[in-house]
């Protein structure tokens, strides 16, 4: 399996344009979740951007999983950019969907100083309920789901262990829905 991160761009009029087709989105989404293909998802915190999570056999079927969700045949989404982790932290759990923004957390995005430790780092603090799934890239950057919506403290969290580039780190607000 391969785990990639999907980075999504909105269209202009998203809150418009997504009524029409969100309880399909969402009902598709948790299939594809029940099925074991979709880790997690949800928007930015300025709707503008979405972050969604897939673990897919090959990379052809990334076309099926976004060309086919209804906010993209309904032009919700216009734009999508898939990456895949060469190493990724698997959620110990699937959190319940949660529709109304109040489960916030952040994106941490950046390189690692030492990336073997850099590892264990991300699986001890899933351990410690503050990483709920992440991973690296090929490039040696990570990319971490991390449950706070303070972003100077997901960076502190990383930055405590060494193992990132804190001066390079970057954190952006997530609702995570699903």
């Amino acid at each position: 399996m391969i785990v990639y991160h999907i980075a999504i761009t909105a269209a202009d009029d998203y809150l418009t344009r997504r009524e029409a087709h969100r309880r399909d989105h969402i009902g598709r989404l948790q299939g594809l979740r029940a099925n074991g293909i979709l880790i997690g998802g949800g928007p930015s915190a300025d709707l503008k951007t979405a972050d969604l999570f897939y673990r897919l056999q090959q990379p052809g079927q990334i076309k099926f999983a976004i060309e086919e969700d209804p906010y993209w045949t309904g032009g919700v989404w216009i734009r999508y950019e898939p990456r895949s982790f060469s190493q990724f932290v698997e959620p110990w759990e699937m959190v319940p969907v949660v529709l109304d923004g109040t489960r916030r957390a952040t994106i941490i995005e950046g390189p690692t100083a030492q990336h073997d430790m850099a590892q264990f780092a991300l699986i001890e603090m899933r351990g410690a309920g503050r990483l709920a799934f992440g991973g690296f890239f090929e490039d040696g950057n990570t990319l971490a789901v991390v449950n706070t919506a303070d972003g100077d403290e997901a960076i502190r969290w990383f930055a405590e262990t060494d193992f990132w580039k804190p001066d390079a780190l970057t954190a952006r607000p997530w609702l995570h829905v699903l």
